[in-house]
């Protein structure tokens, strides 16, 4: 029997996925665990930083005019979705990592960077470089409330985790982990789900199409 794959981001990355899922003839449920909304902030002078790092699309969604004035600033993105994002609202792209944000500070620091501003979710996994000047929150994932119904839907799918903060709410949300597979954006999201699921696997890349080539074999 196929499993289901559930959805978790939240919108509008979830019906993007949910429609590549079907797509490739896998049955969806979709369910956003959080509501992402934008923070007020107030952009740093851009001249004190050598360097913009962006983790998410959501950055470039929510960050508004202020974000405009970092235009000046190359971009170092996680995933080449928040890299051709960062490109469309203008950014000079200067590399994209392909694994997670501690491999794009290695590639950062590789690249001579030494003053970046980082610019991301209230929500992130705490990181320690020296390349990073400065931290600012741009936005926000607010937990949405799910009826019982909705949770106890997942029982038998593969979930998708698309961040450790889903990893966390996912984990506690859920009354029996052994029936529920996992196909996560990377390893440390995978890692911050915990143990006790049917199985799980992690994509190799920050990327929406492999991770869905994972839930596809998690599915079968």
């Amino acid at each position: 029997m196929t499993r289901p794959v559930a959805v978790l981001r939240p919108e509008p990355g979830n019906s993007a996925t949910a429609a590549r899922a079907e797509a490739l003839g896998l049955t969806v449920i979709r369910l956003p665990l959080f509501a992402v909304r934008p923070v007020a902030w107030t952009a740093p002078d851009p001249d004190i930083h050598d360097a913009l790092i962006l983790t998410s699309a959501n950055t470039i969604r929510h960050g508004g005019e202020a974000l405009r004035s970092m235009l000046a600033l190359p971009v170092l993105a996680v995933g080449e979705r928040t890299a051709t994002m960062a490109r469309s609202a203008g950014f000079d792209v200067m590399a994209t990592g392909v694994a997670d944000v501690t491999a794009l500070l290695a590639l950062a620091e590789a690249r001579g960077i030494r003053r970046a501003l980082f610019v991301g979710g209230r929500e992130r996994i705490p990181v320690n470089s020296d390349v990073i000047a400065t931290a600012i929150t741009v936005y926000g994932s607010d937990a949405l409330p799910l009826a019982r119904r909705e949770i106890e839907a997942l029982d038998g799918a593969v979930a998708l985790l698309h961040s450790a903060r889903a990893a966390h709410r996912l984990g506690g949300l859920v009354v029996d982990r052994s029936r529920i597979r996992l196909a996560a954006l990377s390893d440390a999201i995978l890692d911050a789900a915990g143990a006790g699921w049917a199985g799980g696997l992690a994509a190799t890349a920050p990327d929406d199409g492999m991770l869905l080539g994972v839930a596809r074999m998690l599915a079968d």
